[in-house]
């Protein structure tokens, strides 16, 4: 798995593709499937300038009508405004739209029905105010959710890097048998050991981020380096594959192999002082099976095993890992909980079918059929992931 802003890695940002039960797109949330009809031009559907400052919060909605409709967010303040549209009894949010500049105008499209709704902006440097109680009398709205609070996600945060310490430690063991096998020049041991040591850490995927620079000098790449795969800065599991499989010596790897066992053994060791933010837990969720499909479904990391279906396999058993840690927080919100559990399965089979006893195909060795259903079942779990994202982004409430 790759990352962005860690050596050697190819740097890029979290791209949001969902359309689940939650919409991010350029920072605008909202809460139910696209609510446009398929080729509506959005200019035919009702638009409602709303005003979002401290003072007039909310201010130009008037006339409120059901359906599908767009309120043009216009921020008149000299600083940046965060918006919700939210039930102003229970709190939960049909809407939101983030990072509104000085003098600009958002739009947010979103299906309204029988209830009350009321804008709260919350200003960058200023208590958040909510606007004026607006009642909608007929109809049925697009699904809401209750804001999650960073106290919310810090009990699965906790759980979670637990399980972390304890799967490190299983990476050190699994390394150490790895660099054994090199050391006494068992390079067929050292093949079959390498790829259960990689698997174990690649299901770590959510702790990546913490893990800071120590992730680049056990599970880099060669991208971005002069000498590619001979440059002097190319270490850690992959490098290590790049000699098991294109014919290195056993002396050769000694040192690749006893430098990926030190770096794995200092974050092992280091682990217990580091704190994870709980405010990214669930975008790790998402991200670990993004980069699944950029990076392992494209072959980009693969230097001779030919166990990128395998560390597919491996990033699905992280992504349930941080879900099951998630579920209290998921449980009341996401109301496609169930089909992103089943989708889940469903890519687990898919996968699972390739595996052979302790070998798995390899990309090249997939039909132009596989290769089409591998991609579509991690593609509509990606997009899924992207609601468990946003849901458990942390709000400002107050």
């Amino acid at each position: 798995m790759v990352l962005s802003g860690l050596g050697g890695r190819s740097s890029r940002p979290w791209a949001v593709v969902g359309v689940a039960v939650v919409c991010l797109v350029a920072g605008v949330l909202a809460l139910t499937h696209d609510p446009r009809p398929a080729h509506a031009d959005p200019s035919a559907l009702p638009h409602t300038t709303v005003e979002v400052s401290p003072s007039r919060c909310g201010r130009g909605w008037t006339t409120p009508v059901s359906g599908v409709q767009v309120f043009d967010l216009h921020n008149p303040t000299d600083g940046p405004a965060e918006v919700l549209l939210e039930d102003p009894g229970s709190r939960a949010v049909y809407g939101e739209v983030e990072d509104i500049g000085p003098g600009t105008t958002r739009e947010l499209t979103v299906r309204l029905g029988r209830g009350a709704f009321a804008f709260k902006c919350v200003p960058d440097d200023a208590d958040a105010v909510t606007g004026p109680t607006v009642r909608v009398t007929k109809g049925r709205s697009g699904p809401a959710a209750a804001p999650v609070t960073e106290h919310d996600l810090i009990p699965p945060a906790l759980a979670y890097q637990k399980w972390v310490g304890t799967g490190l430690s299983e990476v050190v063991r699994l390394t150490t048998a790895l660099r054994d096998a090199i050391d006494r020049g068992d390079l067929p041991a050292a093949r079959t050991a390498w790829l259960p040591a990689h698997l174990q850490y690649e299901r770590m995927g959510a702790a990546y981020d913490a893990f800071g620079d120590a992730d680049g000098a056990v599970n880099g790449t060669d991208a971005g380096l002069p000498g590619g795969v001979h440059d002097q800065d190319f270490t850690g599991f992959h490098r290590v594959e790049y000699g098991l499989w294109h014919g290195e010596s056993a002396a050769g790897l000694r040192a690749p192999a006893a430098a990926l066992l030190k770096a794995v053994t200092a974050l092992r060791d280091s682990w217990a002082g580091t704190r994870m933010d709980p405010a990214q837990l669930g975008l790790r969720a998402h991200e670990i099976l993004e980069n699944t499909v950029q990076f392992e479904l494209t072959g980009r990391t693969d230097y001779g095993s030919g166990s990128n279906l395998a560390t597919a396999r491996a990033n699905l058993d992280g992504t349930e890992q941080v879900l099951s840690r998630l579920h209290p927080v998921l449980a009341g919100r996401y109301t496609g909980l169930a089909g992103l559990r089943s989708e889940l399965e469903r890519a687990g089979r898919t996968l699972d079918a390739f595996r052979h006893g302790g070998t798995w195909t390899p990309l090249t060795g997939l039909s132009h059929r596989q290769r089409e259903r591998v991609d579509a079942v991690l593609d509509d779990l990606v997009e899924r992931l992207a609601s468990v994202a946003t849901l458990c982004d942390p709000r400002r409430t107050v």
